[in-house]
């Protein structure tokens, strides 16, 4: 069986420092790093997605965490075709995704800042969460196999956002893709009734990898402030129901990350904590 991985997508969320599940007067980046890998095997960086991660910053994270402790990582937002502000690209760089040599530059600033982790054994995957609008098609199809071009030799985990990705009738078609770009599939858990909703469904496509996200069960998800979109407590028969399938998908493949993103004061961290018990027992 391979190895399950419990984290959460962020261990420097501004509420989860303010709910004090950090030790009072922890407020060194170092110690709360520690502290977060003391507990946990795994998180996700998502501040990779709003700037371009930096070297030192990577280095300094493998330098910080034991042994077997790994970063998922988030792609920058140009790079999985989201709108990106201009003053978050280095040296004035348009933020033009249609220009080559834009692309090109910043896949290079991408992937020099991920390099430290990934030269350290501590780059869990790179997390390719594309946009809403993104849907299955020909030109979505050359996208996909133009990111596994560039990311070739890469750990690479694929959310998709749009629902049609997953409806049973294209559910064999997108696994396919996923396996002959060697990308592992998300499989994700939110609000099940809403029209945007991704079913929760939890495709192999990867020997190595497969990778479940939480992102809490708030019917505000899409609409209104982050913490109207992230605001859920999961119960314990919300995450029992996920057991089953994550051992499944262990038995499967080399590693399982589990990962939640209900980031609304300490609910991840709780939420993780307790997975990993329901997990174990």
């Amino acid at each position: 069986m391979g190895d399950i991985l419990v984290g959460t997508c962020s261990w420097t969320d501004r509420m989860l420092v303010g709910s004090g599940w950090y030790p009072s007067g922890w407020r060194d980046a170092e110690k709360r790093l520690r502290y977060y890998a003391g507990r946990f095997r795994i998180v996700e960086v998502d501040a990779s997605y709003y700037a371009l991660p930096g070297e030192r910053n990577s280095r300094l994270w493998a330098e910080r965490t034991p042994d077997g402790f790994v970063f998922d990582v988030k792609a920058f937002s140009l790079l999985t075709g989201h709108r990106t502000r201009p003053s978050l690209l280095p040296d004035g760089i348009p933020a033009d995704a249609g220009d080559p040599r834009v692309l090109d530059e910043v896949w290079a600033r991408f992937a020099a800042g991920v390099e430290p982790l990934r030269r350290a054994g501590r780059l869990g995957a790179v997390l390719f969460q594309f946009p809403p609008w993104f849907r299955p098609g020909p030109r979505a199809r050359e996208f996909l196999e133009q990111c596994a071009a560039r990311t070739a030799g890469w750990p690479v985990s694929v959310e998709f956002r749009h629902p049609d990705w997953w409806r049973e009738d294209q559910r064999e078609a997108t696994a396919g893709l996923l396996r002959r770009c060697r990308f592992a599939a998300v499989a994700v858990d939110m609000a099940p009734s809403l029209p945007t909703s991704v079913p929760p469904v939890t495709p192999v496509t990867c020997p190595r990898l497969s990778v479940v996200r939480f992102h809490g069960r708030s019917a505000a998800w899409g609409t209104g402030s982050k913490e109207d979109r992230f605001r859920h407590q999961y119960s314990d028969a919300e995450l029992r129901e996920w057991v089953p399938r994550v051992r499944e998908l262990a038995e499967q493949t080399g590693q399982v990350h589990v990962l939640f993103n209900n980031c609304c004061g300490d609910a991840s961290v709780r939420a993780a904590e307790r997975m990993s018990e329901l997990l174990k027992s």
